[in-house]
């Protein structure tokens, strides 16, 4: 069982990846293999950070023996994803928009196809845009066909639609609770759905 994070922030140890940490964390307690993944630092060494459509369906020349192959080849493997950002106008980073362009080569293979995903959003206030930079990862993963976790139990409960936080994420308590019960459901999730993912 493979969990996998994508860090959003152009700060790959800041609020965002504080949270996505702590979802990992709770992810190996239940024997779960993870990884962390910076989209600022994958696409450091690409000449053109954005998808300019070279090739369709695309042959993934931009991903050829760099980070970014290494990032999809490991995006290949996932069982479970989890998507963190912080709030940049009521939306995700440009980071991650422009990595996310970058995986339609995986796209074309299904390789996301019943992937199990949810979502960590941070801003700078408690009404800051939180929900709806959740629901545009929520729109990222279905495309890919990711199979999206939400709220839980009541004693069980990971947010309607996600982890929201404010920011410092280090003294938000109940992000932090929220963001181990979703990582626990996304587990739960992909053990459940593990024949639905054909590799």
């Amino acid at each position: 069982m493979l969990i996998t994070a994508i860090n959003g922030s152009p700060n790959h140890d800041g609020n965002t990846s504080l949270l996505l940490r702590e979802a990992l964390a709770a992810a190996r307690e239940l024997g779960a293999e993870t990884r962390l993944l910076n989209v600022a630092e994958v696409l450091a060494d690409l000449d053109q950070p954005f998808c300019e459509v070279c090739s369709n369906p695309c042959n993934a020349a931009c991903a050829e023996g760099n980070r970014l192959g290494e990032a999809l080849d490991l995006l290949r493997q996932v069982d479970g994803l989890i998507i963190g950002s912080p709030v940049y106008f009521g939306t995700i980073t440009g980071q991650l928009a422009a990595f996310w362009d970058k995986t339609r080569t995986i796209r074309r293979d299904r390789a996301l196809l019943n992937v199990v995903g949810g979502a960590v959003s941070v801003a700078g206030s408690r009404f800051g845009g939180q929900e709806t930079t959740i629901k545009a990862v929520h729109d990222l993963m279905l495309v890919q066909g990711l199979i999206i976790v939400g709220d839980g139990h009541r004693e069980f409960d990971c947010g309607h639609q996600g982890v929201c936080s404010q920011q410092p994420s280090g003294s938000d308590v109940n992000a932090i609770d929220r963001t181990r019960i979703l990582a626990r459901r996304i587990v739960e999730v992909a053990r459940a759905t593990e024949g639905l993912r054909h590799r």
